[in-house]
C-alpha cells in the first residue's frame, strides 16, 4: 500500500530536515576536528554519524541515511577548495585526511546497513 500524500509530505520534511543536519554538521565538524585535536576529531566524526544513522532509524529507509551524508559531503568538498584570498579552511595534516575519510566512511556505512525485517512466525528459517 502506498503512503498517503500526507506521509509523504512529512518524509519529505524529514529529508530536508536531515539535509540541512548533514550541511550544519558538515560546517561545525571542519571548525572542530582540528581545534580540539584528536578529541574535535573524534567528536566530528561522531556527530556525522549520529546524524546518518538518525536518519535511517526515523524515516526507517535508507534514504534517511543518504541525504545527511551526501550533505555532509557536499559541504566538505565545497570547504577543501582554495580562496581567492588564500584562506583555507582545512589545514593540511593527518587529522583532516582523517576528517575526511572517515566521514564519507562513516556515512557510507551508516546509510548502507542492512535494514532486513526479522521473520515473526514460529520458524525464524526462511526456508522451513
Amino acid at each position: 500500500m502506498p503512503p498517503s500524500g500526507a506521509a509523504r509530505a512529512l518524509r519529505a520534511g524529514a529529508y530536508l530536515l536531515l539535509a540541512v543536519l548533514g550541511v550544519l554538521t558538515g560546517i561545525a565538524g571542519a571548525l572542530v576536528q582540528a581545534a580540539w585535536f584528536p578529541g574535535g576529531l573524534l567528536l566530528a566524526l561522531l556527530g556525522l554519524t549520529a546524524v546518518t544513522y538518525g536518519g535511517v532509524q526515523l524515516t526507517r529507509t535508507r534514504m534517511g541515511g543518504v541525504i545527511p551524508a551526501a550533505g555532509w559531503a557536499v559541504v566538505v568538498l565545497f570547504l577543501t577548495t582554495t580562496r581567492p584570498e588564500g584562506d583555507y579552511v582545512f589545514a593540511v595534516g593527518t587529522g583532516t585526511y582523517v576528517f575526511l575519510l572517515g566521514g564519507m566512511v562513516a556515512g557510507v556505512m551508516c546509510a548502507t546497513m542492512p535494514k532486513v525485517p526479522q521473520p515473526g512466525g514460529r520458524y525464524v528459517r526462511l526456508g522451513k
